[in-house]
C-alpha cells in the first residue's frame, strides 16, 4: 500500500487560511449571519485527524454525516446532523505534484467553497445527503458551478487556474433544482 502524505504545518495554517475565506465568501454568498452560520453544524479535519473509514482515495475531500445527541438525552429525535468535511491531504499533494500550475492555497479554497455549498444545501434541504448516485452526479455539477460563480469575482494568485482545472466540472446538465 502506497504511504500516504500529510499537510506540512506551513500548509496547515494556509488550509485555516482558505477555511476562514471560504466561510467568509460562502455565508456572503448565501447571506449567512454568524448564528446561521454557526448552525450548519460542521467541522474541516485534515488527514492526521481522521479515522480509517473517512479516508478515500480519488477525491480530494468528502462529507461525513454524523448524529450528535446531547449525552443525557434518550430521543433520537433530539439529534442533529453534524457534517465534517474530511480534506484528503495525500490526493490533494499528489494532483499539486502533477499540475504545478495549480496554488495550494487557491486549489483548497475552492475545495472547501465546493464542500461548504454542499452543506448549505443539506441543511436548507436543497439536496438530501442519501440521495441516488445520479441525483449526486447531477449535485456535483450544480455545487461546481455554484461554486465557480462564488469564486469567479475573487481575485486571488492562482485562481484561475483553479478555475480552469474544474471548467468541465460546470456543464450542468439539464436537470431542474439548481440553487
Amino acid at each position: 500500500m502506497k504511504q500516504l502524505q500529510y499537510f506540512s504545518p506551513q500548509q496547515l495554517e494556509m488550509v485555516n487560511q482558505a477555511v476562514e475565506m471560504a466561510e467568509e465568501l460562502v455565508s456572503n454568498h448565501y447571506k449567512l449571519s454568524t448564528s446561521q452560520l454557526r448552525r450548519l453544524n460542521y467541522d474541516v479535519k485534515t488527514l492526521s485527524d481522521l479515522n480509517e473509514a473517512e479516508i478515500v482515495s480519488g477525491h480530494f475531500a468528502q462529507i461525513v454525516k454524523y448524529r450528535l445527541k446531547k449525552k443525557d438525552t434518550l430521543r433520537e429525535t433530539e439529534a442533529e446532523d453534524f457534517y465534517k468535511i474530511c480534506l484528503q491531504d495525500h490526493s490533494i499533494l499528489e494532483t499539486l505534484a502533477q499540475h504545478p500550475e495549480l496554488a495550494f492555497l487557491a486549489f483548497l479554497l475552492y475545495i472547501l467553497c465546493h464542500e461548504m455549498i454542499h452543506i448549505v444545501r443539506f441543511r436548507r434541504f436543497l439536496q438530501q445527503f442519501n440521495a441516488s448516485e445520479e441525483e449526486k452526479l447531477v449535485e456535483e455539477h450544480r455545487v461546481h458551478a455554484k461554486t465557480r460563480e462564488i469564486l469567479t469575482p475573487v481575485s486571488m494568485v492562482g485562481l484561475e487556474s483553479v478555475l480552469a482545472f474544474y471548467r468541465d466540472w460546470c456543464v450542468q446538465p439539464s436537470q431542474p433544482g439548481g440553487a
